[in-house]
């Protein structure tokens, strides 16, 4: 059975401290912790060391590397700001991956999302506006504090359709 939530946000947070006054920052539900990356992610073009700022209180006890700082700007890289945007309902390649506000993002938890990977593990999926398959987001369980931290979020990053409006050949 799988499990789905929609998390409705009115802003998309500026820093850190906006990030953790929002439903489900404790990190005590994997899948807000899920949503929480994926809407982190689009502080990146207005300030990214807001964003890593964001993503290490995402990442807990397990912060950035000097591996996963270089991957995000390599994604993006050349203006390509419009993947976290694709996980916001209402954007599309056609509309220039424009959310509609409030920015609501859905995720889910399928069948095998805890036993896939291992014990205090869990992979969470989310639909890209621009994609034909779900991502997915892996968490780790912290027994001590019973949060979910984010211990794998490339899936989130992987390249989608560009929209319509950056393709000069349409």
């Amino acid at each position: 059975m799988d499990i789905r939530k929609t998390f409705v946000f009115d802003s998309i947070p500026a820093s850190l401290e906006e990030l953790k006054k929002l439903p489900g920052a404790g990190l005590n539900d994997p899948c807000a912790a899920a949503a929480l990356c994926a809407l982190a992610f689009n502080a990146y073009p207005k300030d990214r060391d807001a964003c890593f700022e964001m993503l290490n209180y995402l990442k807990g006890p397990r912060p950035l590397t000097n591996f996963d700082i270089s991957f995000i700007k390599d994604r993006f890289m050349d203006g390509v700001d419009y993947v976290p945007r694709s996980y916001f309902a209402g954007s599309s390649p056609d509309n220039g991956y424009t959310p509609s506000v409030p920015y609501a993002i859905t995720v889910f938890e399928g069948v095998h999302s805890r036993d896939q990977i291992g014990e205090g593990y869990i992979k969470i999926f989310m639909k890209s506006s621009g994609a034909d398959s779900d991502r997915y987001i892996v968490l780790r369980h912290k027994p001590s504090t019973d949060q979910w931290f984010v211990w794998q979020f490339e899936g989130l990053l992987v390249g989608i359709r560009p929209p319509e409006s950056s393709d000069p050949w349409a």
